[in-house]
């Protein structure tokens, strides 16, 4: 087994231009004195208190690594971005799922359909999530921002650093032994392209490009080994100096397998599908258990000739020598084994995150049960799944929950330590909420959103429905407002564009439904109105309500109408911690003689910058009509759109990679 060189250490170092208020300072200290094995604590941060930045100074301060988990991949990558500012020096990884676009295998039996497996794995997120395991593996300068998907099978970190290859100048060996370690690393051997997870060989010399780095080795031999290590840009064949001391190459994936364990491996593997097969033949389901047969069997011809298979974290139960049942093994167990249990946990958002780690092992069970009973899978498959909730809660040293409306589990789980950060930065307290009856709640709305677009402000509206939200929107319009409705119906790339106008001033309010889910972050916005306010349900509950008014609390006019002709239990709730928080704040501003300051913030640059989206790959767009195409300019096309689709899920833009892959479906159909 290959010994895993753990980096001299390296200290995480904070460099911002920001300071701590004293309400972070407190928050910080309060939150070091409560980490170790077993601890959880709750930082309840209202919106706009600067919760990130409170993070980042526990983990400088801590000094030790850190795994934070975001409910979104989106807001992950946020995060990333922030941190790696914060943390410049330092291994900061991005861990999410590494598809542009998932199609899981499935089978309806209603209508006798098999759904193959459909992925197009996005090459720069591969990258950085074999870099956070490496980075992991090897430093202790760590912190990784990672989505839901760190609950997921992704293979056994000992057989992972079993495959480490270590080289050095002056080592001896042979090419050929090189170029079979490589293959039993998963690089494939590509003499034309040269790309992550290759390697190419000519004459003497073997050029390798790791699948978690942006920058190659240049092995080049003579009759005794080694001669020399030379960093290659892998686009301009750049050499650097020659590299002294043991270089390090990790695996191009995380599903690996020994060739010298692999025969009692599938000893196993047949012996469970024979009796599989038998089950099936005794109940009279032949189709199944030949059906069964067939799949098994030409997946283990593949692993036998190439060690891999799409699909081989189907079995890697038995691959990791786990018995039926056992968790898998996932990035928790990679911080496990390289830290123990001294490491720090940061849940995001954990009012809806820990719920949506709750919920994934029922519905990712549910589908393999179906593949399992009509002969397409093994029951082992069963065991590559995310982790129940307890599994999880066991795995970690205990967790630090950030959310302006942390649940009541959250708090219960922290002993009822709750560390409050009610003071923002900018001293604005949260705004004042007033309840207004519903009747002619429409033709007070219009005068208010007039009142604010006079003095250059926007409003935020919300309402019950889709329908509704279009429909007042319409109605607005018509009356010389500025306004646009936004809900999940409109396109992630629209909503992104409407919020920019919205900041702009080219539109004076959003007509929404919940305006939470946009992730917004709106300095111009000072009024923020919830019609039908007295409507029990999710959309009108406590936590909605505070989280929604919140949304007015970055500008310094900011004011919240309920429109309710009764004062539901959520609304009595919620206005009585927003009232609490109010004062807190309040006092504190005039304790210390504070002024409150609005904040002013750029327009974030698009990520992927276009004049017009829908017009685009020399003037054929999207929505385009492509039947009057040749079958060749529809190839030129396809080949067009791949690269743009590659290009937008580089610069994290998922929902346009997707919308450009359905396009080329079309095309190829």
């Amino acid at each position: 087994m290959a010994v895993v060189r753990k980096q001299s250490p390296v200290r995480l170092r904070l460099k911002s231009d920001y300071k701590l208020i004293p309400e972070q300072e407190r928050a910080v200290s309060e939150l070091l004195t409560g980490t170790g094995k077993g601890n959880n604590q709750v930082l309840l941060g209202v919106t706009g208190s600067g919760k990130t930045f409170t993070i980042a100074n526990v983990i400088e301060r801590s000094q030790k690594p850190a795994l934070i988990i975001s409910h979104n991949k989106t807001l992950a990558a946020q995060l990333y971005q922030e941190f790696r500012d914060f943390f410049p020096e330092n291994a900061v990884s991005y861990f999410v799922s590494y598809y542009d676009y998932y199609q899981p295998e499935a089978y309806l039996p209603a209508t006798d359909t098999y759904i193959e497996k459909d992925a197009a794995i996005n090459e720069l997120i591969d990258k950085l999530r074999l870099a956070a395991t490496t980075n992991i593996l090897t430093r202790k300068d760590v912190v990784v921002i990672a989505s839901v998907s760190c609950i997921y099978n992704i293979g056994s970190p000992v057989e992972y650093q079993k495959f480490v290859f270590e080289f050095a100048q002056g080592m001896s060996i042979e090419r050929e032994q090189i170029i079979e370690k490589l293959l039993d690393l998963q690089y494939e051997r590509g003499e034309f392209g040269f790309h992550r997870g290759t390697f190419r060989v000519t004459g003497n010399t073997i050029d390798i490009y790791p699948a978690y780095r942006d920058e190659g080795f240049e092995i080049e031999l003579d009759g005794n080994g080694i001669s020399s290590v030379r960093p290659i840009d892998p686009i301009t064949g750049t050499l650097g100096q020659k590299m002294k001391g043991v270089n390090s190459l990790y695996p191009a994936k995380h599903f690996m397998t020994d060739p010298k364990e692999r025969q009692d491996v599938f000893e196993k593997i047949e012996n469970d599908l024979d009796r599989r097969v038998g089950e099936f033949k005794k109940a009279g389901r032949e189709l199944e258990a030949h059906r069964l047969r067939q799949k098994v069997g030409y997946e283990l011809d593949m692993i036998r000739e190439t060690g891999y298979v799409k699909g081989i974290e189907n079995y890697s139960r038995y691959f990791d020598g786990r018995s039926p049942g056992d968790p898998p093994f996932t990035l928790l167990d990679y911080f496990s084994r390289a830290y123990g249990d001294d490491w720090l946990l940061f849940v995001d958002e954990s009012h809806i995150t820990f719920p949506q780690i709750r919920g994934m092992y029922a519905g990712d069970y549910s589908r393999k049960k179906t593949l399992i009973d009509y002969g397409f899978r093994l029951p082992a498959s069963f065991d590559n799944r995310p982790l129940r909730f307890e599994e999880f809660v066991r795995k970690i040293p205990g967790f630090i929950a950030a959310s302006a409306t942390p649940s009541n589990w959250e708090i219960s789980m922290s002993g009822g330590k709750v560390v409050e950060q009610l003071v923002r930065p900018t001293a604005i307290p949260d705004p004042e909420v007033e309840i207004r009856k519903t009747k002619g709640q429409v033709g007070d709305v219009i005068e208010e959103i007039k009142k604010r677009a006079q003095k250059g402000q926007r409003s935020l509206i919300t309402t019950l429905t889709k329908k509704t939200a279009e429909d007042l929107a319409e109605f607005l319009a018509d009356r010389g407002l500025k306004v646009h409705y936004l809900h999940s119906g409109v396109e992630t790339l629209e909503r992104t564009d409407i919020l920019d106008s919205l900041r702009s001033g080219a539109y004076d309010a959003l007509i929404g439904i919940n305006l939470l889910r946009e992730g917004l972050d709106l300095p111009e916005v000072s009024l923020v109105a919830i019609l039908d306010a007295d409507k029990e349900g999710f959309l009108r509950s406590d936590v909605t309500l505070i989280q929604t008014m919140g949304r007015a609390a970055r500008h310094i006019e900011g004011r919240v109408i309920l429109y309710a002709d009764s004062v539901t239990g959520s609304i009595e709730r919620a206005l009585a911690e927003v009232g609490r928080r109010r004062a807190h704040q309040l006092e504190i501003n005039r304790k210390y003689n504070i002024t409150p300051k609005s904040i002013t913030k750029p327009i974030r640059e698009k990520l992927v910058r276009q004049e017009n989206p829908e017009i685009m790959y020399e003037g054929i767009g999207l929505e385009a009509d492509v039947s009057s195409l040749t079958p060749m300019d529809k190839k030129k096309l396809v080949k067009k759109l791949k690269k743009e689709m590659r290009l937008a899920a580089g610069n994290l833009n998922f929902e346009l990679a997707a919308e450009i892959r359905d396009k080329i479906k079309s095309l190829e159909a």
